[in-house]
């Protein structure tokens, strides 16, 4: 490094001597010139007359020059005289920012905590050409992992952004495509992801994905004296009881995301358990009779005696072809289903207060499970397919792509019910258990009209 400094100091001496002289050269010109028009002027018999002349000369040319400068503006300037531009450079500049053909790209890599550590990973990067989008550090003991969203020329490979990386010093490099989403700075997400939370208590376990990418959170039984971070895994204390297993493969955490995941977690503590109190009203089939208004909110702890009562209502066949399992647990489940740390439910509240439906969506690391349950007396009637589509919208604001149902092939219900949405569907078959799992980025069928009920 010392040798290339000194290499461009003497480069550097070298274009001032030439500058100097060149400047010297063009001093003694002028004296010259001007000499010689004084002596035209002072002994010709012509000098007022070319003096009028060179007035009117300089006049001609500022104004051609004014109106040649307003008909072609001025380009964005371009390099310095003597400043060093490589070919990499001048075709990163090109790019167009954030084009669709030019890929996004998250970097993270380990480096010494060492000045000069950081230039020299920017000055890799922009030799490839990549341009920084963004930069974040997450200190270490005697190391700092530094994390980019970068865009990169179209025809730059990903392996040759690792060895850019790795040339300059950065080691356990980790790279991957990126989105726009991004290119939200981090105070912003989280700020974002806090105050959905605060909202909400089942934003907590997207939250966290939407912070740290691809990971599985698992809800285990037991506790644990304080929260722990080891390499790829989180142990955190679950607000609800017991413990949040936070798992990613790669990269690895850092405390820095730690620390992050605890502030999240502490604030859902200290907000207790809530649901956003959204209603609206759905009319459905009356059978035979008038047409039927449901409420449709969300449900919680609250309604468990209500759930159960539904589950009185409802005929083996149908708590069979919900929970897949002994009719005797049904109430079993109800726990898990109305807690939303897990999930969303939805249920359809009749004028008298009692629950015609149920609708559940539990999350599943990137994908999310969706069940409904409605009582015998409202079956084909509309309100399942209805409250599937809400359950998908749910799914699409919380960022989720994929939604499965698990049934058995003479559910048609389901079945028809998921066709109606109007998007790609896979169907897996083992050991009797039908799959059907729902694509949603993809547009999905009109909505059909609600009107907002009054709170009660």
């Amino acid at each position: 490094m010392a040798e290339l400094t000194n290499r461009d100091q003497r480069r550097t001496n070298r274009h001032h001597w030439r500058r100097d002289t060149v400047e010297l050269s063009a001093v003694f010109m002028a004296v010259a010139i001007a000499d010689l028009i004084a002596n035209v002027v002072v002994h010709g018999h012509d000098g007022p007359v070319l003096l009028v002349a060179s007035a009117l000369a300089l006049l001609a040319t500022a104004a051609w020059h004014s109106w040649w400068k307003h008909r072609h503006p001025d380009s964005p300037p371009g390099p310095a005289p003597g400043d060093i531009v490589s070919a990499a450079a001048t075709e990163a500049v090109s790019l167009p920012a954030h084009s669709p053909q030019s890929p996004l790209w998250r970097i993270r890599t380990t480096v010494p905590d060492a000045p000069g550590s950081l230039a020299g990973l920017c000055r890799a990067l922009a030799d490839l050409p990549v341009n920084i989008i963004s930069m974040q550090a997450h200190p270490l003991a005697e190391e700092t992992v530094d994390e980019f969203v970068v865009q990169a020329h179209p025809q730059t490979a990903a392996q040759d952004i690792t060895r850019a990386v790795v040339a300059a010093g950065g080691t356990e490099v980790w790279l991957e495509r990126a989105d726009t989403h991004d290119l939200v700075d981090v105070p912003t997400r989280i700020l974002n992801l806090a105050t959905r939370t605060a909202l909400d208590a089942a934003e907590l376990p997207l939250a966290l994905r939407q912070l740290f990418g691809r990971c599985s959170i698992r809800s285990q039984p037991g506790g644990i004296d304080e929260d722990e971070l080891d390499g790829s895994t989180m142990r955190l204390r679950d607000p609800s009881g017991g413990i949040l297993l936070v798992t990613r493969d790669e990269p690895p955490f850092t405390p820095t995301e730690f620390a992050r995941a605890r502030a999240l977690i502490e604030l859902d503590a200290q907000l207790g358990p809530r649901v956003p109190d959204t209603r609206s009203v759905i009319e459905i089939d009356g059978g035979g009779a008038p047409a039927e208004e449901l409420t449709v909110r969300r449900a919680d702890p609250s309604d468990r005696a209500a759930a159960v009562a539904l589950h009185e209502r409802c005929s083996s066949a149908t708590l069979r072809r919900r929970y897949h399992g002994p009719v005797a647990d049904s109430d079993r489940y109800l726990g898990h289903l109305l807690e939303p740390r897990y999930g969303q439910t939805l249920t359809a509240e009749a004028p008298d207060g009692s629950l015609a439906a149920l609708a559940h969506l539990m999350w599943d690391d990137d994908s999310a499970e969706i069940a409904v349950l409605v009582e015998d007396a409202r079956q084909r009637r509309g309100l399942g397919s209805e409250l599937v589509r809400r359950l998908v919208e749910l799914a699409r604001d919380a960022g989720i792509d994929e939604v499965y149902a698990v049934t058995t092939a003479s559910n048609s219900g389901m079945i028809a019910t998921l066709r109606r949405l109007g998007v790609p569907l896979d169907y897996q078959v083992e050991d009797g258990t039908l799959v059907i799992t729902a694509h949603l980025a993809h547009e999905s069928v009109e909505a059909p009209a609600t009107r907002p009920a009054t709170r009660r």
